[in-house]
């Protein structure tokens, strides 16, 4: 889909004036022209460079990242209310870089938006903060209704295509403690598909997010950035992703959404937590 129409060009206007960065255009999203063509951004904060050197990821990487723009969470705040949306994905890049993982700014961020748009329904998709109880708790104390955080692949890949630094037990743990800290809030992550894992693997792997309390799962099929990146090693079909939703519905999550271009931040799967949560606000 080529990228038009006027709330395409109201987004990426308003993101090029106030100097923000999104991961439509960091990751190569390939939803970007449906989404931006109906209103929906994820918004990528704490600047466009990553401390991490994950094998799939097309945003830039490198050990020195800018400083925190303290405005940021102003500015985010300032365009989601221009926007007019009801729901926004928050999303940063790893700053391993930062004493709190930059917990303190993305909790600064998602406290602005709620002051300046007190009805939208707030989703941070937040790093792991190498495990650290006192940045996650920050997130949680920010009051957001749902908080992602991505395992994006089974366990026996993970330590191939991730940063050293990240891990799938450490993901699950994060997972665990965001219900341990507060349980009415939404939790969510997303698998990769087509790096080389077997149905098995997924499957465990949706087990085990499920154990850790997870609500929501999205499964998409991975595709390769760049001639760097780490390979597809198999296009999965559509009617394999309708059999994964099947089997892992049965597991108890609230909802499932599986599809070669479901990403983390995905309008269906955001639009059921939406019509969840709403009735409750």
């Amino acid at each position: 889909m080529v990228p038009s129409g006027n709330s395409y060009s109201n987004i990426k206007r308003t993101i090029s004036t106030l100097d923000l960065h999104t991961v439509c255009q960091e990751a190569r999203c390939p939803n970007i022209a449906e989404c931006w063509g109906t209103g929906t951004a994820t918004i990528m904060i704490m600047g466009d460079l990553c401390t991490r050197h994950c094998r799939f990821c097309a945003v830039k990487s490198g050990n020195k990242p800018a400083l925190l723009d303290a405005e940021e969470p102003f500015k985010v705040a300032k365009a989601i209310r221009d926007w007019g949306l009801k729901y926004v994905v928050i999303t940063s890049v790893c700053r391993d870089d930062l004493e709190d993982g930059g917990s303190g700014h993305i909790s600064d961020t998602i406290k602005a938006i709620k002051l300046m748009c007190p009805k939208i329904i707030v989703e941070p998709l937040i790093p792991d903060f190498q495990g650290n109880n006192n940045s996650i708790r920050k997130i949680v104390n920010a009051n957001p209704e749902v908080i992602s955080h991505n395992i994006e692949t089974v366990l026996r890949l993970s330590a191939t295509i991730r940063d050293g630094r990240a891990s799938y037990s450490q993901s699950l743990r994060v997972l665990k403690k965001i219900k341990e800290f507060n349980s009415k809030i939404f939790t969510k992550s997303s698998i990769m598909v087509g790096i080389g894992e077997t149905d098995e693997e997924i499957r465990q792997t949706a087990l085990d997010l499920r154990s850790a309390g997870v609500d929501v799962l999205t499964i998409g099929q991975y595709l390769q950035p760049t001639y760097k990146h780490l390979p597809v090693v198999q296009y999965i079909s559509p009617e394999k992703f309708k059999e994964f939703k099947e089997i892992i519905e049965r597991m108890g999550f609230k909802y499932v959404a599986a599809g070669p271009l479901v990403r983390s931040s995905y309008r269906a799967g955001e639009f059921f937590l939406e019509k969840v949560i709403r009735p409750a606000l």
